[in-house]
């Protein structure tokens, strides 16, 4: 039973928003770190952010910074606004749900399926 899932994926111009769903249904502790990875065709999954379950800022990657917004709801759901889209932004999105405060996705233990966004020039 999957214990991460996606949403929210899609194409959209260049400039314009998306916002990108993870709901949680595994367990989950106050000490987890929830982080949004994206793998783009024939490139490596980087870093996009992370954000902690229980508060403080998220970190993001200096791509995505002033652009992306990390937040979370109630128990189960963290978002991932991305705003003002290029078209290098264009990726398999994935969240992950790990234990420590790390931009490595080796430090993840769970994935979702992930979800396509396309940005168009």
């Amino acid at each position: 039973q999957a214990q991460l899932v996606e949403s929210g994926g899609g194409s959209v111009q260049a400039g314009g928003s998306l916002r990108l769903s993870c709901v949680n249904s595994g367990r989950i502790f106050s000490s987890a770190v929830m982080g949004w990875f994206r793998q783009a065709p024939g490139k490596e999954r980087e870093f996009v952010g992370l954000i902690r379950w229980r508060g403080g800022s998220p970190l993001y990657a200096d791509s995505v910074k002033g652009r992306f917004t990390l937040s979370k709801e109630s128990y189960d759901t963290v978002w991932l606004q991305m705003n003002d889209l290029k078209p290098e932004d264009t990726a398999v999105y994935y969240c992950a749900k790990g234990s420590q405060y790390s931009t490595s996705r080796a430090d993840y233990t769970f994935w979702g399926q992930g979800t396509q966004v396309t940005v168009a020039s």
